[in-house]
């Protein structure tokens, strides 16, 4: 059985290569096309990941395109800000915005370009999960907040989270007061957000905390209300302290955090406790192993502890949380190019979704209320396949994350692997969405590789820009059959030459194209596809 062969955290020196590329910009975009693999040969890996993890101008405001009678926003405006008005149509407008807003996100994925952004701002949601909240205004808030800080500093996205709208309503912060304190919060904070738990070593101990912690942490989080939830009256969303809610006492940590005493220190006092924790080195680990399984496989043994995890971790505390640093040793290290890491990864739906859609070369028009429909729907076929935006099934994420011994193969079982043949089989054919008809545009893919009127060459491309690994003699042969089936090499020369030679000729161009759909389809229909 393989298995890593190399546990250096120090930087690649081996040869860059287009196998290499590839497998960078698989794990840090969605869907890489021949420009990306083209620009990442010329940069080579080092200016590579500086590129993917350099700051972006934040995407448009999300834009009211599903409710005409919305009486404060018009179509084609935001609503970001913006108050609701009470009436018939109350949640016809709500549930416009929330889908305006799943339809601009899956736009951001879509034209994230040459960055990391989107797939860490998805790490973030995945790690502070909030769900159920139908106030697309708190929603917008929270992930912005991921987006902003993609590669920022973990204490205070920690900090940023805790008096979150969106996180206060969702683990009922809200309702966390002196005379009723709420511990959903605490629990989640220590065991999920910050510092995890660790082997069980007494009762009500878990190694790095106690369930003392969690009730003294309660309290020191009280006082805290989210403001403008689903509001008529124009008032802005917002977290308050309200002091006479708050619990002024003097708490005190467990043996885990040193004993240490925390007196009334008001509204600061939430941000005091996050230093707390922070100070305890295991916090590190924690991300430091979630990052791991983000970017580069879900098994975790001794050896990758010991050489992968703790130095990432050194890392990070170096340079006091920021999350960076880490991130780009991790992306330039031995262990991330380890033959072993190359395509261990099922791809989770977006990244099937988008990557299929960006490497098939859909276009859907300039029309921008068009592409909020068209993503709208997208984002329905996500769903499909049990990974919608915004709604993580548990507090503790998507599963394939965290819940051995399947962790990825979550995402792959009978109905969802149908149903992403399906989708391959409608980007390949085409559809009617919104009075366009979407469809693969295949000879665009095939007229940019070279020398694409060779079958043999043009697999060898294709396979090697749309799988991670290379394919056997076998699999490649398939494909030929699929694109000339049982004809010898030249008919394909000569039927592409000719189309290339007369592109307007409607016959030559169907004839082509119908080769070709045969042909992607079983591409996309290899199990290599659907890993990353």
């Amino acid at each position: 059985m393989g298995g890593f062969s190399n546990f250096s955290l120090a930087p690649f020196e081996g040869s860059w290569d287009r196998e290499l590329a590839g497998h960078l910009l698989r794990r840090t975009m969605y869907g890489p096309v021949a420009q990306d693999m083209e620009e990442a040969m010329n940069l080579g890996m080092e200016n590579s990941v500086a590129k993917l993890l350099e700051e972006k101008p934040m995407p448009d405001l999300p834009l009211n395109v599903f409710t005409s009678d919305d009486p404060e926003v018009a179509i084609g405006e935001s609503w970001v800000g913006k108050s609701y008005t009470r009436g018939e149509n109350f949640n016809q407008i709500v549930n416009g915005r929330l889908r305006s807003l799943a339809a601009w996100t899956m736009g951001n994925l879509i034209h994230e370009g040459f960055s990391i952004r989107e797939k860490m701002t998805l790490f973030w949601y995945n790690h502070f999960v909030t769900s159920d909240i139908r106030d697309a205004n708190f929603r917008y808030i929270n992930i912005t907040n991921y987006r902003k800080n993609f590669l920022g500093n973990f204490r205070e996205l920690a900090k940023i989270t805790t008096i979150d709208p969106t996180m206060l309503r969702y683990l009922n912060g809200n309702q966390n007061t002196k005379n009723k304190p709420n511990e959903n919060y605490a629990r989640e904070l220590l065991e999920l957000f910050t510092i995890g738990k660790g082997p069980l070593a007494g009762d009500g101990d878990y190694t790095n905390y106690t369930e003392d912690d969690i009730a003294a942490v309660a309290k020191v989080l009280t006082g805290w209300r989210d403001i403008g939830y689903l509001n008529t009256n124009n008032r802005q969303v917002e977290s308050v302290f309200i002091p006479n809610r708050h619990d002024t006492s003097t708490k005190t940590l467990s043996h885990r955090f040193d004993e240490i005493e925390i007196n009334n220190m008001g509204d600061q006092e939430y941000a005091h406790l996050i230093n707390i924790i922070f100070s305890k080195d295991e916090v590190a680990r924690f991300i430091a192993r979630k990052i791991y399984r983000w970017f580069v496989y879900y098994e975790i043994d001794e050896q990758i502890e010991i050489s992968i995890i703790e130095p990432m971790a050194e890392i990070l505390r170096a340079n006091d949380y920021e999350m960076k640093p880490m991130v780009e040793a991790l992306l330039k290290s031995q262990h991330f190019y380890d033959p072993y890491a190359i395509g261990s990864i099922i791809k989770n739906p977006l990244d099937f979704i988008v990557g299929s859609i960006k490497q098939l070369r859909l276009d859907f028009g300039d029309d921008i209320l068009d592409n909020y429909a068209i993503w709208s729907r997208l984002g329905n076929f996500s769903e499909l396949l049990q990974m919608a935006y915004f709604n993580a099934p548990s507090v503790a994420g998507w599963k394939a994350y965290y819940q051995p011994p399947l962790y990825y193969r979550t995402w792959i079982n009978a109905t969802t692997l149908s149903s992403r043949l399906l989708f391959a089989g409608i980007l390949i054919n085409g559809v009617v969405a919104n009075r366009l008809r979407i469809q693969a545009d295949l000879l665009q893919v095939v007229d940019e590789i070279p020398n694409s009127s060779n079958p043999v060459d043009l697999i060898d491309e294709l396979s090697e820009a749309f799988l991670p690994k290379e394919i056997s003699e076998g699999q490649k042969e398939y494909l030929k059959s699929l694109l000339i089936p049982g004809l010898p090499d030249y008919e394909w020369t000569l039927e592409y030459d000719l189309y290339r030679s007369n592109p307007s000729d409607l016959e030559l161009k169907t004839a082509v194209e119908t080769r070709l759909k045969s042909m992607f389809y079983g591409l996309l229909s290899l199990p290599e596809y659907q890993l990353s």
